[in-house]
């Protein structure tokens, strides 16, 4: 229950909650911290902010205070790989990442614990990558007091998906590499694909183990994929022959050599053709030839996912349509903009 006291009879009662202070462009945060004991040198002060009046809480059994709530909620929203601590700052609790590697938010139980009444979380994109200490998320009960009830179906909407958000750390993945095309197997052209694609890789903290050359000939491309899995690689990654053309023969050398899972087509420009396939668990990646051009495709969207642990397929390709048109910027400024921030 909230007592409603005049401002200038509140010399030696305690603050219930933080006040906060904005000064435009300079300051924003607590004047004054929960548990403050008033005193007269306080009172100007606080009339400057606005605050006439001042509260005095008796909580009831069933009440809770704003910042024991926000603590509930932190504790249920954290998944595997986020932090937090029970230091509540104008009644929010921020999130971070424990490790560094990529975030992932259940934007499904997100959606559902934000429409409890009178809580909140805001967080950071989907499959962002972070940094170990990168603030990812953060909550409140949006009421100085409030009945339980709410906070604790809210929080049990949390722990019932083991936490709204986790930051899962990228594997260190053995990549191969196969460079198909007859025009750079005989070498009427110099490849540019290769190291493209081993910068992605060797940038996320994994290896690019090997480059394999194979013409547009559908058996020598599937034993230049089978040489990579022998030699112990666990992601492969294929250039070019992705396309209609019938020269291109990818993606029947991926099936010879033994893929049983196989999705191709992304919603995603540039990289509409681009292929996700598994040999076991074993991840086959084919970019299409817009890799060579543009800096961003869809594959800088996948490849942090698939070293998550995520197994990538249709569902997931198609979801990429929201928010999976790039800018083609004349600065590219990836991943800070909108390309695939709808996924």
């Amino acid at each position: 229950m909230l007592k409603k006291i005049n401002v200038q009879d509140a010399v030696g009662t305690r603050l219930a909650h933080d006040i906060t202070e904005i000064r435009p462009g300079e300051f924003k945060g607590a004047a004054f911290r929960k548990g403050h004991t008033v005193c007269n040198e306080d009172i100007c002060h606080l009339q400057k902010l606005g605050k006439n009046h001042l509260y005095v809480i008796d909580l009831a059994e069933d009440e809770i205070h704003e910042n024991e709530a926000a603590a509930i909620l932190a504790g249920a929203l954290a998944g595997e790989g986020v932090t937090w601590e029970n230091s509540p700052r104008e009644g929010k609790i921020g999130m971070t990442a424990a490790v560094d590697g990529l975030l992932q938010v259940n934007t499904a139980a997100l959606a559902a614990f934000n429409m409890v009444e009178e809580v909140m979380c805001a967080t950071l994109h989907t499959h962002t990558l972070v940094k170990k200490g990168k603030l990812v998320g953060a909550t409140r009960a949006i009421p100085l007091a409030m009945k339980r009830a709410p906070i604790e179906r809210a929080a049990a909407i949390a722990r019932q998906e083991g936490g709204v958000l986790a930051v899962r750390p990228l594997r260190r993945a053995r990549a191969g590499i196969v460079v198909t095309g007859s025009e750079v197997f005989n070498g009427l052209i110099q490849d540019r694909f290769a190291p493209i694609l081993a910068e992605k890789v060797n940038a996320l903290g994994s290896e690019a183990a090997g480059v394999t050359f194979a013409p547009d000939d559908a058996d020598l491309i599937r034993q230049a994929i089978v040489s990579h899995l022998e030699n112990g690689c666990d992601l492969i990654l294929l250039s070019g022959g992705m396309s209609v053309d019938p020269d291109d023969v990818t993606r029947q050398a991926i099936r010879q050599a033994g893929a049983t899972e196989m999705h191709y087509g992304a919603s995603a420009l540039p990289g509409a053709m681009f292929l996700a396939a598994w040999i076991g668990d074993v991840p086959l990646l084919g970019v299409p030839a817009c890799g060579l051009y543009h800096r961003t495709t869809v594959l800088d969207l996948v490849l942090p996912r698939i070293l998550a642990g995520e197994r990538i397929g249709k569902k997931e390709l198609a979801f990429f349509g929201h928010g999976g048109l790039c800018q083609d910027c004349a600065e590219c400024v990836f991943p800070d903009c909108a390309f695939g921030k709808g996924a």
